[in-house]
């Protein structure tokens, strides 16, 4: 029996392997290879604002109607069109395909995480297993599959943009407005005074665009009525009158401000400034093997340590990264210190996206989908508002804005964490006052 939960599982997770080596590549690069007017960030705006609105509206009702295999496979397609969209990126073509993906995502997140948690909770009351430490598993095996997919993508662009690279020597040049300097004002100043290495630090050719995006582009049965799209709509708002729902929103934003950072400015400020575009999928590699691996590790290991310890683990090294980060200003000639950063925030943010998963399917077990639609929801949120204002704010600032989240996000975590300690131990007293009852009444009756 475990043998068949597993592989349908390890099923799962290769589809998303494979789907998101494509996206993932794609995304990192974004804010560096379509940096015109900020068409790079927008188009990953759009795509989480879509997101927003597709996780709002549509899980409930679709995996209600058709099933959580089926709408996975159905919302796959919707991320093969962005791939199509940068071929020859415009205001038209990739605003229209990244809101496709948009609409896609919410649904595809939402299925995935209820097949997983259904699946772990299934297999834990037929073995007598406890079922956070079930799924858990689950989603560490799910996420040392699927982050692997940042790992072959960001190799695929690496391989690929480094024949555009220029050597270039490294002694006479100024990176002051690299790293936590880096702000859209300085952005301009540089490009007008670099407009003949442009194309050598955030720009590629037409030949090495269209390869890459060539590379890029090679049932369970729940009755339950027929939902429409009102109702679906009302149990992810309703689902915001449980206060532990509510109380996790910051720590669940706080992913997709972390992971929006990451993705835009880190490659952007950080990488593409000092080194080179070509480097940032070297760079990201660094990343997606370190989460993919730490992901299963803290799946497993989370049984004996707690949830807490990982979750305190995770944001130590959060805060220590962002404190570095805002000292540190980058240089070539520091290469190694490059891959630090995202090896250790990979490891923050396998902790963060394993258990946060599994918490939300065993907290909300009687309303799983509309739990993840709101997790969808709420990462999508810290998403959006970490690309709106990247062409705006400093990344000095920017970094600022997460700790601050992260912060937020840890304390009201633990107010969860201590409400359901509380939930448990009154359970546990009624339940022996209960036993001490029925045990008064059988001596009772014996006499």
């Amino acid at each position: 029996m475990e043998i068949k939960h597993l592989k349908n599982i390890i099923i799962v997770s290769f589809g998303f392997l494979l789907l998101f080596t494509a996206y993932g590549g794609l995304q990192t690069l974004q804010s560096s290879l379509n940096p015109e007017k900020g068409l790079g960030v927008a188009s990953l705006s759009v795509v989480y604002g879509c997101l927003i609105l597709s996780s709002i509206f549509l899980p409930p009702l679709i995996i209600k109607k058709i099933g959580c295999k089926w709408t996975i496979v159905v919302s796959m397609c919707c991320y093969i069109t962005y791939s199509i969209g940068n071929f020859k990126p415009n205001w038209y073509s990739l605003i229209i395909t990244s809101a496709i993906l948009g609409i896609g995502g919410g649904p595809l997140w939402a299925s995935k995480c209820t097949y997983l948690t259904t699946s772990g909770i299934r297999y834990a009351r037929q073995t007598g297993k406890e079922k956070m430490d079930v799924v858990n598993q689950y989603f560490g095996l799910f996420f040392l599959i699927y982050q692997s997919s940042g790992v072959w993508g960001n190799l695929i662009s690496s391989l690929v943009l480094n024949q555009n690279a220029n050597k270039v020597l490294y002694d006479n040049i100024s990176y002051s407005n690299c790293g936590a300097n880096n702000c859209p004002i300085s952005n301009a100043e540089v490009s007008n005074t670099t407009s003949n290495t442009t194309s050598s630090v955030s720009g590629v050719s037409d030949i090495l665009r269209y390869t890459l995006m060539g590379i890029y582009t090679e049932e369970q049965k729940e009755e339950n009525g027929n939902p429409t799209i009102w109702k679906s709509l009302l149990g992810t708002m309703k689902q915001l009158k449980d206060i532990r729902q509510c109380l996790l929103i910051p720590l669940t934003m706080f992913s997709g401000f972390q992971q929006g950072f990451l993705s835009s400015d880190y490659t952007k400020a950080y990488v593409t400034c000092a080194l080179g575009i070509h480097f940032v999928g070297y760079v990201m590699i660094c990343f997606g093997a370190t989460n993919s691996i730490f992901s299963m590790v803290f799946g497993k290991l989370s049984q004996y340590t707690g949830r807490i310890a990982l979750f305190m683990l995770a944001a130590a090294i959060s805060i220590s990264c962002i404190i570095a980060l805002l000292l540190w200003s980058p240089n070539p000639n520091q290469l190694a210190i490059f891959f630090i950063f995202p090896a250790l925030w990979s490891v923050s943010d396998a902790i963060c996206q394993t258990l946060l998963n599994a918490f939300y399917g065993v907290l909300f077990d009687d309303h799983k989908e509309a739990a993840f639609a709101n997790y969808r929801l709420w990462e999508s949120v810290g998403f959006v508002i970490a690309f709106a204002y990247s062409n705006v704010l400093c990344v000095s600032v920017k970094l600022y804005v997460v700790l601050s989240m992260l912060l937020l996000g840890m304390i009201l975590y633990l107010v969860v964490e201590f409400l359901e300690y509380r939930k448990q131990k009154m359970s546990a007293q009624d339940r022996n006052v209960e036993m001490m009852t029925e045990s008064t009444n059988v001596q009772n009756t014996t006499e």
